[in-house]
């Protein structure tokens, strides 16, 4: 049995009808499709539960979209939330805009454009993973002091910081392309440790893959 299974959940759909990259701007809420999406993994985590899963520990972004999505899973397992700074939203230049070709071409912006690898345009992508790793670590601990052998912490997070670990985790370059990252709404990114606490495999899920079609898609959201 593993140790220990810490799953990274990318929050639901948001309510963002101007399409804005809304990164780490306060007030913006879950759609009703992103309410509908948190119900779904509530209930997933639920029947797993009912199942014998030893899921103890819930930890969610101070931003409220993760916070709504963390909302039903506490309710449904009777945990509470605790809010966990190092899982927030990348920061990003371009926040509150609506990031479209016509907007990366006006001269203003290209002195944040010259490196993508790193990239120049917002937080680099190893302190994204670095602080999401670490708070993993510190979840996977907290999971073994309430639950024992095979517990399970669930962090709700946002695409870019999961995907940037994912990445990390598995030993690949952290620069990709937006448009291909494996983390869809609602997804679950699951690092799985052994009995000595390292990291044995990284699983992933969509536990809500039925209400993707016609959802939103806004990259690096």
């Amino acid at each position: 049995m593993p140790q220990a299974t810490v799953h990274l959940l990318r929050h639901g759909e948001v309510h963002n009808p101007d399409g804005v990259l809304y990164g780490r701007l306060p007030e913006f809420h879950l759609s009703e499709l992103g309410r509908e999406m948190a119900r779904t993994l509530a209930e997933h985590f639920r029947e797993r539960f009912e199942q014998g899963a030893r899921i103890v520990h819930l930890a969610a972004s101070p931003l409220t979209r993760a916070q709504e999505t963390a909302q039903p899973i506490a309710d449904a397992l009777g945990l509470e939330i605790t809010t966990e700074a190092r899982i927030i939203e990348a920061e990003n230049y371009f926040e509150g805009l609506h990031v479209s070709k016509a907007e990366l071409l006006r001269p203003k912006h290209w002195a944040r454009l010259y490196n993508p690898f790193r990239p120049s345009w917002g937080e680099p992508y190893k302190e994204q993973a670095a602080r999401v790793i670490a708070a993993v670590q510190d979840a996977r601990i907290r999971a073994l002091e309430l639950g024992g052998n095979g517990a399970e912490a669930i962090l709700v997070s946002h695409q870019l910081p999961i995907w940037a670990t994912r990445l990390s985790a598995e030993g690949r370059p952290l620069w990709h392309d937006p448009r291909k990252r494996e983390c869809t709404l609602t997804s679950l990114t699951s690092l799985v440790f052994d009995d000595a606490g390292a990291l044995v495999r990284v699983d992933y899920s969509e536990p809500a893959a039925a209400l993707l079609p016609g959802a939103a898609s806004t990259p690096g959201a």
